[in-house]
């Protein structure tokens, strides 16, 4: 890296450029490519229902206790040091989801991509943001929150590819090497990219001033709202794909996903401007509004255009609601903020974890998903009322 410095300097489009990078592969590729291939792979090895959501919530446990991990790093050397170890983390899992089908290696599979996911999400995140602090740049984050949609694109893309090639030949095995080998391109960047923390961030890190940040009551309060929205939010990341094929509309599971990606990937920059208007607790409300409004579109019909505009719904208010949460706890935050992100993430991944093992097993048991889009709606609502409150903070 200090090799590489001799020759520019970093500014803020590589920094974010790195984020971006770092936030494809570990969410959009080590994550979230899991939803696009579930249909593949129940088609080839039988996966059940019940599987699919299993593996979905061992990795959101991977990602609670590498968010616990984020939680205790004080060092900022250290938390550089596993920012850079969860790249590597997240090719590997990746790749070694095609070399055996029994349930104990894709547990572990997703398991250690989940850790890697919240590595690469949280630190490389607080890495940028405190780069753009002392640097005197805006901490507006949409361009690096772009990274989660367009890996979702970029994941949805390379399976349908990988599908249609001669990796098709390999079966789901091939679409996992796909992943793997345009995830270890994406680490390049994502390694080189991101400048090392200075001797004066590492010094000023460890004086952390807390004066102007908001009460104890205000946090808790965004705190359940962002649990109650990680409820609704992984059903739709997990099963996207899955409930397209149920509606039926057999073969676009994976197009579905694909949109929410192409809705997902400028939202950031979208919400920025809403937030600049009107403010952020009024945009995450809305969001929160348009979210339910997704989850009941996909329900009430089995139209193309429905599904497709309760997909591009969905991508553009989960990625606002995580966009916009996580930019205000920077703003308020500022030095401590990626322990705070990590603190309110931890109630958030809680629900990641039940909600998909759940929903997995009532869609088994009932043929459908509707049930369970209605009961984390009602969720949703819970949290618009908590967010509410917090005007009063």
């Amino acid at each position: 890296m200090l090799f590489l410095e001799r020759f520019f300097q970093p500014n803020k489009y590589t920094v974010m450029f790195g984020g971006v990078c770092a936030l494809i592969l570990t969410m959009g590729i080590a994550r979230y490519a899991f939803t696009p291939m579930i249909p593949y792979m129940q088609a080839q090895t039988g996966m059940s229902e019940s599987l699919a959501g299993w593996l979905a919530g061992w990795s959101y446990i991977g990602y609670l206790v590498g968010l616990f991990m984020v939680w205790l790093m004080r060092d900022l050397r250290l938390k550089d040091y596993f920012y850079r170890y969860g790249l590597f983390i997240a090719v590997f899992t990746t790749l070694i989801m095609a070399f055996h089908d029994h349930r104990l290696v894709w547990y572990l599979s997703r398991f250690f991509a989940g850790i890697s996911t919240a590595l690469g999400f949280m630190l490389g995140t607080g890495l940028v943001l405190k780069w753009l602090m002392h640097n005197n740049q805006k901490q507006e984050m949409g361009l690096h929150f772009a990274g989660a949609g367009l890996g979702i694109v970029v994941g949805a893309l390379i399976v349908n590819f990988a599908a249609d090639t001669l990796l098709g030949g390999l079966g789901w095995r091939g679409q996992w090497v796909a992943l793997a080998a345009f995830g270890s391109l994406l680490l390049v960047p994502a390694f080189l990219l991101m400048p090392f923390p200075k001797t004066e961030q590492i010094e000023e890190a460890v004086k952390i001033d807390r004066s102007g940040e908001p009460s104890k009551k205000w946090l808790w309060l965004l705190t359940i709202a962002y649990i109650c929205a990680g409820f609704s939010n992984t059903v739709n990341i997990t099963f996207t794909s899955l409930i397209t094929e149920y509606i039926p509309l057999e073969d676009q599971g994976t197009i579905m996903w694909m949109y929410v990606g192409l809705a997902a990937a400028p939202a950031p920059f979208v919400w920025d401007r809403i937030a600049r208007k009107v403010g952020y607790l009024y945009s995450i409300r809305t969001a929160f509004a348009i979210n339910i409004a997704s989850n009941f579109l996909m329900t009430a019909t089995t139209s193309y255009v429905a599904v497709l505009l309760s997909s591009l719904l969905f991508g553009f208010a989960f990625m606002g609601i995580v966009s916009l949460t996580l930019t205000i706890i920077g703003n308020k935050y500022r030095y401590r903020a990626t322990q705070v992100m990590a603190q309110l993430t931890l109630g958030y991944c809680v629900a990641q974890i039940l909600s998909p093992i759940i929903a997995g097993i009532i869609a088994e048991q009932s043929g459908s998903f509707n049930l369970s889009l209605f009961a984390v709606s009602g969720i949703m609502v819970v949290g618009m009322l908590c967010l509410s409150l917090m005007k009063r903070e």
